[in-house]
């Protein structure tokens, strides 16, 4: 199953969920006020992976660069929710920040504005599963075969 925002605009984030999850839990899709952010509900008739919880929302975030407050386009309050059960976000944030990258030089106005973003989710409390200075994008130095 994928799932994508619906028009108007152009969807930059999707989920899919494989079908043998879907087999043994019940999803549901929700649809935010941005085309750049999509979450999905997860459900189980038992705990889900050993924790209290019979639900789990992850969602998917792609940040584009804005010219105005708050600088992208989707403000940091309507990513770090704050719900009754477990709440995973994943995406591309375009942000620079020393939690994710302690020696990346940053000017004042990166500092200030990635700091809207990760001090709410630190706040909640949300975790950077990222390691430091592991980037989760890679340059491809030659073109990759699509059959491998």
């Amino acid at each position: 199953m994928s799932c994508a925002p619906p028009p108007p605009g152009r969807p930059r984030v999707t989920i899919y969920v494989s079908r043998t999850l879907n087999q043994h839990l019940s999803c549901a899709t929700v649809f935010h006020d941005s085309s750049e952010m999509l979450s999905v509900d997860v459900f189980s008739p038992e705990d889900l992976f050993g924790s209290p919880h019979r639900s789990l929302r992850v969602t998917s975030v792609y940040l584009l660069r804005t010219n105005r407050p708050p600088y992208h386009s989707i403000p940091p309050e309507h990513i770090s929710s704050v719900l009754s059960y477990p709440h995973q976000v994943l995406g591309d944030f375009n942000l620079h920040h020393p939690l994710a990258d302690p020696c990346c030089s940053l000017s004042e106005r990166e500092f200030t504005i990635s700091t809207r973003y990760f001090d709410p989710a630190l706040d909640v409390p949300y975790h950077l599963l990222n390691t430091p200075e592991v980037y989760t994008r890679f340059p491809f130095t030659q073109p990759r075969d699509p059959l491998s």
